[in-house]
């Protein structure tokens, strides 16, 4: 059990350091890892965290490399430079752990950026095996971690609190299969120095960000978002949600698989009363935390719907902090007020400009890591608002993200053919939300060290609405019931449906569906694409396909958004993270065959699909 690797001069001075820093700093001796001090420190410094500290923690920023020939001290001082770029995800400590691999002359890193939940500065990960040969770093929330624990084989007790050190210690237990295990929201990795193997895996919907890349010298890389290993990589390469790592088989596997995925899944009858139960399920087990914590009100259905589940876990509903942004009198900023008003939280409204909005366009794509059009114009009033947040002491908010993609909430919907082709743009869209609304909602927030949780994304409710008959989520123009997107969970929580609860005003339960980036002011949209016209010439737009032959922009704003883009992340492999492809309104590009009016439009808005009360001009 002697140290690992050979310590330099430098490294003596910088323990010495340290030493002396912990006379001053109690727990600062584990902030910085410990990877050259062998498994008997380690186990020292895992054995100084008190569990009520550990639990305190999420890692919110994760980096890893794999099978690295970079010398020991070379390794360490580029994890710590890389760090560094993803810092603002956990800007309250640090870790970085390195070890020997089995192949000689490679070598392993495995580093984290905590956010810390409710202050202290023990808790540091990586997270260990009982016999600290296997490391963990993790992002994510592990909703059944103590059943996950009673379950282990292995009675010996944790090291800490914290609900993530259940993965290291099942992986011993079931191996490549663990993943499977965990109901939760996550990106994380696993060395084990036991067995040379590597592990890695994502939560089944994407709602935590991981990328992964592999070095000039064979090495493999991860990082919670790409611009931490992008300029270190061949290639990197967006990893795929549901899905997990091994080094044994070196290959991706699925893990998740519904049965909702075929359709041939989707008979279940119509069981309104399991829907309500399963989303209040689903929102009340994402309480899980120490902290302040406030919830994301747009005024919409889906956001209103939490905030409300959420303020009757309060006996005082003002305890509860909601929050909402838009332009000075937009839709979402009225309908968000109405709300609070109902249920009787303790509101906070915030207003940008479209000014200000424009100028916090490159800040916005070098955070989400994005060109792609909605996600920007949804992504910017989030970032504005999630800074706001943060500056009020809130570090985890609750979303209404994933909604419209499992009950089929956007407008294009309405021209669905059948609930076959319905329930197979569901699948489509909900597999491509962690490119989506899933990337936007955790880098918009995490650019400020805000959490955010998205109860719509829970397995056990998608499996609910998502094997439910899809004729139940077609809209039916005139008739008493269907008449609008997502009827199914508007009347779940009708006010007929529970004597005596009433959740939500009706004006709101029956709002009409708004995007995001459409709900927090027409005019941002509308002034976003007058300022990209504006700066962006026609002779500069008419090189489009030369400069950018990978997902060629369609418009000026696009084109605008793709420069920003590649000034910040000029390499061919970031481009490539991005998806593209036709859309109208939100849709997939099968979708767009639902309307032939719809093939020569570009404008993602909900308000270029007639079926909007402010439709655009020309909206089919």
């Amino acid at each position: 059990e002697g140290a690992r690797l050979a310590p330099s001069p430098t490294t003596h001075v910088m323990v010495a350091l340290l030493a002396t820093l912990a006379l001053l700093l109690p727990g600062a001796t584990a902030a910085v890892g410990g990877s050259t001090r062998g498994i008997a420190a380690t186990r020292f410094a895992r054995a100084s965290i008190s569990p009520a500290a550990a639990s305190r923690v999420r890692a919110c920023g994760i980096l890893a490399i794999f099978e690295s020939t970079m010398p020991a001290d070379d390794l360490r001082l580029t994890a710590l430079k890389l760090q560094r770029m993803i810092r603002h995800r956990g800007p309250d400590g640090s870790g970085v752990h390195l070890a020997e691999s089995a192949v000689p002359g490679r070598r392993h890193a495995i580093s984290h950026e905590r956010l810390a939940i409710n202050g202290g500065v023990g808790g540091n990960q990586p997270l260990y095996s009982h016999d600290g040969l296997a490391s963990l770093s993790v992002n994510g929330e592990i909703y059944n971690h103590k059943q996950l624990q009673a379950e282990l084989a292995d009675k010996r007790p944790f090291a800490t609190g914290s609900d993530c050190e259940v993965i290291v210690h099942a992986f011993r237990e079931y191996g490549l299969d663990v993943a499977s295990k965990l109901d939760g929201d996550f990106a994380f990795v696993i060395v084990d120095e036991k067995t040379g193997e590597l592990y890695a895996a994502r939560d089944p919907m994407g709602v935590n960000s991981l990328y992964f890349g592999y070095g000039t010298d064979g090495s493999l890389w991860f990082a919670s978002e790409m611009k931490a290993i992008v300029g270190q990589c061949e290639r990197v390469m967006v990893f795929p949600p549901g899905h997990y790592y091994s080094s044994r088989t070196r290959q991706l596997h699925r893990y998740y698989e519904p049965k909702w995925l075929d359709g041939a899944g989707a008979v279940a009858p119509l069981d309104l009363a399991r829907v309500r139960t399963d989303f209040e399920t689903s929102v009340n087990k994402r309480l899980m935390a120490e902290v302040p914590f406030g919830v994301l009100l747009s005024g919409g259905l889906d956001s209103s719907l939490v905030a409300s589940i959420v303020a009757r876990q309060f006996d005082d509903p003002k305890k509860l902090k909601t929050f909402s942004v838009g332009l000075e009198g937009s839709p979402d900023l009225i309908a968000a007020q109405r709300v609070a008003d109902y249920i009787g939280t303790d509101h906070y409204s915030f207003t940008f400009t479209v000014q200000e909005g424009i100028d916090a366009i490159s800040d916005v794509i070098y955070h989400l890591e994005t060109y792609d059009v909605t996600t920007i114009r949804a992504g910017t009033p989030m970032f504005l608002l999630a800074r706001k947040i943060k500056g009020l002491g809130i570090k985890m908010v609750l979303s209404g993200e994933g909604s419209d993609e499992a009950l089929a909430g956007y407008l294009y919907f309405h021209k669905a053919p059948s609930g076959a082709d319905l329930h197979a743009e569901c699948v489509r869209k909900l597999g491509m939300l962690h490119m989506y609304d899933c990337l936007r909602a955790n880098k918009a927030t995490m650019a400020w060290g805000l959490e955010v949780r998205v109860p719509f994304l829970d397995k056990d409710f998608l499996d609910t609405v998502m094997c439910t008959q899809p004729d139940f989520k077609l809209v039916k123009k005139g008739a008493a019931e269907q008449h609008i997107e997502k009827w199914l969970m508007r009347k779940a929580f009708d006010d007929d449906q529970v004597p005596g609860v009433s959740y939500l005003p009706r004006e709101v339960l029956w709002r009409q569906k708004e995007q995001f980036s459409d709900g927090v002011g027409y005019s941002w949209i509308d002034g976003l694409k007058e300022h990209c016209q504006r700066v962006v010439s026609d002779e500069e737009f008419a090189s489009a396909p030369q400069r950018f032959p990978h997902n060629t922009p369609l418009t000026k704003e696009g084109f605008y958004f793709r420069e920003l883009f590649a000034d910040h992340f000029p390499q061919w492999s970031a481009a490539a993270t991005v998806p593209g492809g036709p859309s109208i309104a939100c849709s997939s590009a099968v979708a767009i065959e639902w309307d032939a009016a719809w093939k020569g439009m570009a404008d993602p808005s909900g308000r270029a699909v007639g079926s909007h009360d402010s439709a655009l001009t020309g909206a089919s």
